[in-house]
């Protein structure tokens, strides 16, 4: 995958004048849209996935709400190691929450509810001055911009122009603060359906040769066969898609 080069492939009868040319072939590589749920920023590969996005080994994220707002958390307190085993009931009577062997303490969501409402106040300001909704990708790219921590995922994917889709970006913490901030501050609707073109101008060129390469169909009759469950991560969502390095 990381060795492809469209220079691989034969040139086709319809291909487009822009990669005739054998050295842009040579250096027309492949994107990676990395996928994963937020269990992997709360407890697993953070660190992981922080690398691959800083060092713009992917083209796009798609996660879940928690996996966004799990991620700038863990840059405003600290998360602890502790043991698998510990009660949870426990933990939650003495203002703690047990993530797998990591404990968090409330007072963390609280810094998260400090930080996040005044940058609310001033993106709702700014929708009303322009008219223009934000949407989750929109939404996401401010908030990394905003946490201007080296130890946010999503501070890399501001920083590296890569997007990141989230289809439910309200379906937790960030959807309650929006909702308790929209009393008293009426906010308008975060535009799912603007989130749309960005991700179709992306896997665009996708449909063009990617459905019809052998690896790719193989792949679809393997997850066909298999019943694959969506709630599972699927770590490495691979596209192929012509862009110049």
């Amino acid at each position: 995958m990381r060795k492809w080069r469209l220079s691989d492939e034969p040139i086709s009868v319809d291909e487009s004048e822009d990669y005739l040319s054998p050295e842009i072939r040579a250096q027309t590589r492949c994107d990676i849209f990395l996928g994963y749920t937020s269990n992997l920023i709360s407890s697993g590969l953070r660190e992981i996935i922080l690398y691959l996005v800083k060092h713009k080994h992917v083209a796009a994220i798609v996660t879940t709400a928690g996996g966004i707002e799990e991620d700038f958390i863990k840059c405003l307190g600290k998360t602890y190691l502790a043991d698998f085993n510990m009660d949870g009931a426990d933990l939650r009577s003495r203002g703690m929450n047990r993530i797998g062997n990591l404990v968090v303490p409330n007072d963390n969501y609280c810094k998260f509810e400090d930080w996040l409402l005044p940058i609310l106040d001033t993106m709702l300001a700014e929708q009303q001055a322009t008219g223009e909704v934000w949407s989750p990708s929109s939404f996401i790219r401010r908030l990394g911009k905003e946490i201007n921590n080296e130890e946010s995922v999503y501070y890399w994917a501001y920083k590296n122009d890569i997007p990141v889709f989230c289809p439910a970006l309200t379906d937790g913490s960030l959807g309650d603060m929006i909702y308790f901030h929209s009393f008293r501050n009426p906010w308008a609707d975060i535009g799912y359906c603007s989130r749309h073109p960005g991700i179709e101008r992306i896997v665009q060129k996708i449909k063009e040769s990617w459905d019809d390469h052998p690896w790719w169909r193989s792949l679809q009759t393997s997850n066909r066969q298999r019943n694959v469950n969506t709630k599972w991560c699927r770590l490495l969502c691979i596209h192929k898609h012509r862009s110049r390095i």
